[in-house]
């Protein structure tokens, strides 16, 4: 077996983390992996030797290649068949996720809501809130003022803020939620139902023109109520299989045949939006 190349060797001690910031920016797998795979290109094509911090080179080198193709990615999204809803990828698949800070921003919720952002200002509030790097250091990045990295990084954050108060379940009463989210569905108790979400609860499916999905998001407490009852009502459901993805508990279940997963956003104790992911493309990276 021969031998990594130093270069190559020193760069794979940093993927895991260059993986985890590339799919936070990103909310795909496999763009994360290919904007990895440029900057591994770059790393050995650049005299170490002159790089005062590996981290810090790789780190600036990945985000402005995810940021580039974010920009790039976004004509494609918005053309999209139904919602574009991030890729969910296992926990473990994510890279460190040591603190508080790097598994909210994680969250499948989290990323979903980061796709309103522009590209700058996704990249600044990552950048800052998961990685603790300094504005002075994500304006050498990104080519700002620190001042407006502050901005963007402010901006950022009461997008995302919301009035939502999300990630205060532990993750067992996270898992029961859901399970009684599908209990109740397949029962076709829709007083059980309503009493588990929240007034202006929403319910996403991505389907991606490879699998029937709805084509809008389902909003408010009762339409939402009304369309699992629906579903069940027609359609024969399997096992559910609770997997960890992105960071919380999720259901990986069959309907009808298709392969699907859901997860949950909590509000208050109650379920704030469902997302259900069918598209194919974006179930490889789930470990059932």
């Amino acid at each position: 077996m021969e031998t990594p190349e130093p270069a190559t060797e020193q760069f794979e001690t940093y993927r895991p983390l260059l993986l985890g910031l590339a799919y936070r920016l990103l909310g795909s797998m496999g763009d994360a992996e290919d904007v990895v795979h440029h900057a591994h290109l770059r790393w050995t094509g650049t005299d170490q030797a002159q790089v005062r911090g590996p981290r810090t080179y790789l780190v600036t080198v990945l985000t402005r290649f995810a940021v580039d193709r974010l920009k790039s990615a976004k004509v494609t999204r918005e053309a999209y068949t139904g919602p574009w809803l991030p890729e969910p990828v296992a926990t473990g698949s994510l890279g460190p996720l040591g603190t508080a800070a790097l598994r909210n921003t994680v969250a499948y919720a989290t990323v979903h809501l980061m796709e309103r952002l522009s590209p700058p200002d996704r990249a600044a509030f990552v950048l800052h809130e998961a990685f603790e790097l300094p504005y002075g250091e994500i304006a050498r990045i990104l080519d700002a003022t620190e001042t407006n990295c502050r901005q963007m990084y402010l901006r950022a954050s009461r997008r995302l803020a919301a009035g939502r108060d999300r990630f205060t379940l532990l993750d067992d009463d996270h898992a029961k939620l859901l399970a009684r989210f599908l209990e109740a569905a397949q029962s076709r108790d829709q007083a059980r139902l309503t009493a588990l979400l929240t007034e202006d609860a929403v319910a996403w499916s991505d389907g991606g023109g490879k699998v029937r999905a709805a084509l809008w998001p389902v909003e408010g407490r009762e339409r939402v109520v009304a369309f699992a009852a629906d579903l069940v009502a027609r359609y024969p459901l399997g096992t559910p299989r609770r997997v960890d993805v992105n960071g919380r508990p999720t259901l990986a279940i069959t309907v009808d045949g298709i392969d699907q997963v859901v997860t949950i956003d909590v509000r208050d104790d109650r379920i704030d939006a469902i997302y259900v992911v069918l598209n194919p493309d974006k179930l490889g990276r789930i470990t059932t």
